[in-house]
């Protein structure tokens, strides 16, 4: 099929290099000038991995390009919107001028039986706004929500675990033609969930919504667990047994981030408001408080462990980006840990795989570099994104450059009697200090 996907940014690229993959004719459209000549090019804007092969196979097969002018959509027969909502300036609501922005330019573009499909994280009611104009075209308005995850999002869209359809009642056509784009992943089992466009715009807010709500959980019972004693991890591991609760996202530590889940359920709390409904979510402006919290838990165990100052203490931070495999910053824990420190006047150096260009371009004034530097004679060492490189570290050897066997790990990611039996104070969220140090 000819597609157009407007927006190229992390969804947008993501979701045309895939749809190419699996046979589709594909243009992306998007505004930036310099994007489009690196996608063009098969050079990805972000880290994702499989991302690059799949740019560089559609171009070379002659199924994928890149625009800067909408026209180029004339041809398409589905054009999918796949631009960003950030959260508002001064306000938790989405910013929603890129939606429209890219609406009321697509719209000349339409002609009768096209599919208009919107993908991107909007506020339930965004649709039925649209749908008006769209039907007075003669097409055929479809929302159809994102489910990626960072560092998982070609597998994701090419074997989504589920593809959700929200449709004008009665609308048999855009089922169809929605289904022959993803017939590769229908045929190898993805669920099709047809129902109203309130429905599907409802469902990735409330799954991002509940996610974040189990992360904040296990992270409330940290809070708990360093003041009683316990173990956060053997908790999690205990009632995470419990088939109606499941361990996947029980995982204590310096909380989530990055470009969807934070924004999305501030948006979600505003819209719920808006709506006159907004005690229905209220419990989620305190979930979003707990995640805000951890990060200056850490910043405090950094403290401890130095004594009760950072001051001119050299402190190794492993970790910028919000989660690994990815160099996305937004909004993230490990980045915002480094400039917390670094304002307390600690030396920060601070390293990441992927994310210190990005890091960089937000807080230019913290030291970066490599791992081996950022270990150098540091007096405390955070673990903020668990990288596998980080969570491989051996603790004996790195015990040999440091200058004190500190180490606070933000994702109790590492392995606490591990690193104490190589001579480490070993500190992790809502777990007791392991106290193992021994003089350099």
């Amino acid at each position: 099929m000819k597609i157009s996907v407007i927006g190229c940014g992390y969804l947008g690229s993501v979701h045309a290099a895939s749809l190419a993959s699996v046979g589709h004719d594909v243009v992306g459209i998007d505004v930036d000038t310099a994007k489009v000549n690196a996608l063009s090019r098969g050079r990805s804007p972000i880290f994702e991995p499989d991302l690059p092969e799949s740019l560089v196979t559609g171009i070379d097969a002659r199924r994928l390009r890149f625009s800067t002018e909408m026209a180029d959509a004339r041809e398409a027969e589905v054009h999918f919107i796949a631009v960003g909502t950030p959260q508002s300036a001064g306000s938790s609501s989405a910013d929603m001028s890129f939606v429209d922005r890219a609406f009321s330019d697509v719209l000349p573009q339409v002609t009768e039986g096209d599919l208009v499909v919107g993908k991107s994280t909007v506020p339930v009611g965004t649709a039925e706004r649209f749908r008006e104009a769209v039907e007075a075209r003669g097409a055929h308005l479809v929302w159809n929500p994102e489910f990626l995850r960072e560092g998982f999002a070609v597998k994701d869209t090419i074997e989504p675990d589920r593809l959700v359809y929200g449709v004008t009642d009665g609308d048999e056509y855009a089922v169809e033609k929605l289904n022959e784009v993803y017939a590769t992943a229908i045929e190898a089992g993805s669920p099709v969930i047809v129902t109203d466009f309130a429905t599907a715009e409802l469902v990735k807010v409330s799954a991002n919504a509940f996610l974040a709500t189990k992360i904040s959980f296990i992270n409330a019972m940290a809070e708990i667990a360093e003041v009683t004693g316990a173990d956060v991890t053997k908790l999690a591991d205990a009632i995470g047994y419990d088939k109606r609760i499941g361990r996947k996202f029980l995982n204590a530590g310096v909380g989530f981030g990055g470009g969807c889940l934070p924004k999305d359920i501030r948006a979600f709390t505003a819209r719920a408001e808006e709506l006159g409904r907004g005690e229905s979510v209220a419990f989620l402006k305190e979930v979003d408080a707990i995640n805000l919290r951890r990060r200056e838990r850490v910043v405090e165990l950094v403290t401890e462990e130095l004594g009760g100052s950072v001051f001119q203490k050299k402190v190794a931070v492993l970790g910028l980006a919000f989660k690994p495999n990815s160099d996305d910053v937004r909004d993230s824990p490990a980045l915002d840990v480094a400039v917390r420190l670094n304002g307390l006047g600690a030396n920060v150096v601070a390293t990441d795989p992927q994310a210190m260009k990005n890091a960089r371009q937000l807080h230019p004034q913290l030291v970066y570099g490599s791992t081996e530097e950022a270990l150098a004679d540091a007096d405390a060492v955070v673990v903020v994104t668990e990288w596998p490189e980080y969570k491989d570290l051996d603790p004996a050897t790195v015990h040999r450059v440091v200058r004190t066997p500190i180490v606070v790990d933000a994702r109790n990611c590492l392995d606490a009697d591990a690193w104490a039996d190589a001579g480490w104070e070993y500190a992790g969220l809502g777990r007791q200090v392991k106290n193992g140090r021994r003089a350099n």
